[in-house]
């Protein structure tokens, strides 16, 4: 496992095509796969992986594509369901920074026999066939962390030096457009709030109570124990709290979504 820094150059001339992929995907759900469609044109990969976390450690963006079939997505499911980001090296190793006056940089390079937690090495590593990954890392001055990452399965050739200055090289733009990404979904978000918050209104206190903890990042479970209650009452409290708020899961809860 290593990391390094990178200075970003201005004299990088990308492929307009690449660029074009790139920025396709700001605002909209399909980020990663806009990313890993610019990343082909260039080199091979298996799975993109978008994450954003807040200086608290609240996730605040995830995104994920396959080159086949729907694995990473299902994959990035689990990872933040069980909270892989607390073992996650990148997102450890991008806490314990000093927070920077400028935003930061950094590639870093992990393969998955590096991988420390048996559970989460199995879940993003084992059970689907990659072996490595190649992260773009950025830092910036309010504690966000960001990690675009490509992956390569055990059917493909290990990621060479000559596939670290092509990432390298692209890396001023995708650690941008995730920035921009970010900051179209938080105008959405506070466009659809008022919204959001009258339907809260017809809530009862008790899935008001519950719809809270959700709207913090706890997950049910971690709800239960905060309010004193079996799981199950929550997870009754919180079927009945997005029937009336006309939403299906707590990620369309995060971004204060309206219904169709």
């Amino acid at each position: 496992m290593r990391r390094w820094r990178i200075h970003p150059t201005t004299d990088a001339a990308l492929a307009a095509a690449v660029v074009g992929d790139v920025l396709a995907g700001i605002g909209t759900p399909h980020l990663a796969t806009s990313y890993l469609a610019a990343m082909h044109r260039v080199m091979a990969a298996t799975f993109c992986t978008v994450f954003v976390v807040d200086a608290t450690g609240r996730i605040e963006a995830v995104s994920a594509a396959s080159s086949y079939g729907s694995t990473a997505e299902r994959t990035t499911e689990r990872y933040v369901a069980q909270r892989f980001d607390l073992l996650d090296p990148n997102m450890i190793w991008l806490a314990a920074r000093k927070l920077p006056r400028r935003a930061q940089l950094w590639l870093g390079h992990q393969r998955a026999d590096e991988v420390a937690d048996p559970a989460y090495r199995a879940a993003c590593y084992g059970d689907v066939g990659i072996r490595e990954r190649a992260s773009v890392l950025l830092l910036t001055p309010t504690g966000q962390r960001v990690a675009v990452s490509f992956y390569r399965s055990l059917a493909q050739p290990e990621f060479g030096e000559s596939d670290f200055t092509l990432i390298e090289a692209h890396a001023t733009l995708l650690a941008d457009a995730t920035m921009a990404h970010g900051r179209s979904a938080v105008v959405a978000r506070e466009a659809k709030a008022p919204a959001l918050a009258s339907r809260l209104l017809t809530l009862s206190l008790r899935e008001r109570e519950v719809i809270g903890h959700l709207m913090a990042g706890k997950t049910a479970k971690e709800a239960a124990r905060e309010i004193g209650v079996e799981l199950t009452t929550v997870r009754t409290h919180q079927y009945r709290a997005f029937r009336r708020l006309g939403i299906r899961t707590q990620k369309e809860l995060l971004r204060g979504a309206q219904p169709g």
